[in-house]
């Protein structure tokens, strides 16, 4: 299996390259070159998610790994998980399941692809005996789980810029009260797009590398983290009906993994009747499924603050493979012209994408509500995320689509003020979230400069 560029400039890419790489040399993003197909036969054999996962991820490895080295990974990869099944799955009807996500360390979805991507990034390090710098930019759980996943390697050291803005506290307080020396929390004085240009700054110019250092991508841009997600749909799948029949995933996104991740699934061979993409106030997506418009606008405060983006990147991705048939040059020539041109499709292209997706785009005030009325009629409590994702259901809406799995993508009691607003007052306490708030707090605070960052960066690359 080798990997290309969305937008044709890298192809026949190796897996290590594509971990390492994270974004492609041309700014397109990485695809497989073709879609490996899954045994469904042998994974209603599987007992667990990680056996499971046996057979998923070695089809996109093996240019760089033996089926037995990625099998030797796999096995001490996923860690800290509640459950001993990692994921979860609660049945509200016979027509609605949540499967949830967040019983890993820091109580969201992204346990699952940054615990597989560390784990490879720490194994290609060691061959290569390099270490690594990892920098993100997060306005919620990437950092925290990027962070909890690579504090376990000496190879690495994590630098995490923290914007001023819709982040709760416990989410902040996941990254700015973990003491280690190999992490670094840094607290920007600017909004989260201010943190993003200084990290793209950062990949551009690499000047506080060391020798035999490298700079690795966490955010869900790395093609790594979409094996991980991929690997929970067929699992969610085989639990609930052993593939007998299609489902429905609704899926609360901001920038599009976890919905591509589905979508990856459906072309590996997973029986998938309608892939639901659930966003907030932020609907750059929405406006396109519902309206043929792709436009960047301005980025809305809400109450499910992990969706709250103005461009949702990885929808490159889909519409390279799905609109454009695999063409890289139109890619590229609808990339390098957005975000000042909008991207839209023929009406019959357009309205093709109906058969597989639909959207939808709720409000604070409807969030709340379904909060409300889920832990009124089912003694259940949703995180402002999942609620916006239990929006497209038949519990909420009268077409009733079939069977639908809502993916529980954060714990609700990493949002304690929403649940007060939605009149919820015992709140769980997830296992690792417990005395968060009393834990001392060590992080640095720096203004929005870009050169000011980067001379602190390298200040500390020790």
């Amino acid at each position: 299996m080798l990997f290309r560029s969305t937008r044709g400039q890298d192809c026949h890419k190796t897996f290590e390259e594509v971990l390492l790489a994270g974004l492609a040399s041309d700014g397109g993003l990485f695809i497989p070159e073709k879609w490996p197909q899954v045994d469904l036969k042998a994974i209603k054999k599987c007992k667990s998610f990680v056996e499971i996962a046996h057979h998923i991820v070695p089809l996109f490895t093996d240019s760089s790994y033996t089926q037995e080295e990625v099998k030797e990974i796999l096995e001490s990869t996923w860690h800290d998980f509640k459950s001993k099944n990692l994921i979860e799955i609660h049945n509200f009807d016979n027509n609605v399941f949540v499967a949830e996500l967040f019983h890993g360390p820091t109580a969201a979805f992204k346990d699952f692809g940054l615990q597989l991507c560390a784990a490879f990034f720490n194994t290609a390090l060691k061959k290569k005996k390099k270490t690594a710098i990892i920098l993100g930019a997060t306005s919620g759980d990437t950092g925290s789980a990027a962070i909890d996943a690579c504090k376990h390697y000496d190879s690495i050291k994590t630098f995490i810029l923290l914007p001023k803005g819709n982040m709760t506290e416990i989410q902040r307080r996941q990254m700015t009260t973990v003491d280690q020396s190999n992490v670094c929390v840094i607290d920007i004085d600017g909004t989260f797009d201010e943190c993003q240009d200084i990290v793209k700054y950062a990949f551009q110019s690499k000047q506080f590398l060391r020798p035999n250092q490298e700079l690795l991508a966490v955010n869900s841009i790395n093609w790594v983290r979409i094996i991980g997600q991929i690997c929970y749909y067929f699992f969610i799948a085989m639990k609930i009906n052993q593939f007998s029949k299609p489902l429905n995933f609704s899926i609360p996104t901001g920038n599009f993994g976890n919905v591509f991740a589905c979508y990856s699934a459906y072309k590996m061979g997973l029986p998938i009747n309608k892939i639901l993409i659930s966003v907030n106030k932020n609907d750059i997506l929405h406006k396109f499924f519902d309206k043929n418009d792709y436009s960047k606008t301005s980025v809305h405060e809400t109450l499910s603050p992990s969706m709250d983006i103005t461009v949702a990147s990885n929808f490159e991705r889909l519409i390279f493979d799905f609109f454009l048939n695999s063409n890289p040059i139109k890619c590229k020539e609808l990339f390098d012209n957005f975000p000042n041109s909008s991207i839209s499709f023929s009406h019959n292209a357009w309205q093709n994408a109906k058969q597989l997706f639909h959207s939808v785009s709720i409000s604070d005030d409807r969030t709340i509500s379904i909060i409300s009325k889920i832990y009124k009629d089912f003694d259940y409590l949703v995180d402002p995320h999942t609620a916006v994702g239990m929006a497209a259901t038949s519990l909420f809406t009268d077409v009733n689509l079939g069977t639908t799995v809502v993916l529980a993508t954060a714990h609700p009691g990493k949002f304690p003020d929403t649940m007060k607003l939605s009149g919820i007052s015992n709140i769980p306490t997830h296992h690792k979230l417990s005395g968060l708030l009393e834990k001392k707090e060590k992080s640095v605070s720096l203004e929005a400069n870009k050169d000011k960052v980067l001379r602190f960066i390298a200040d500390n690359n020790l």
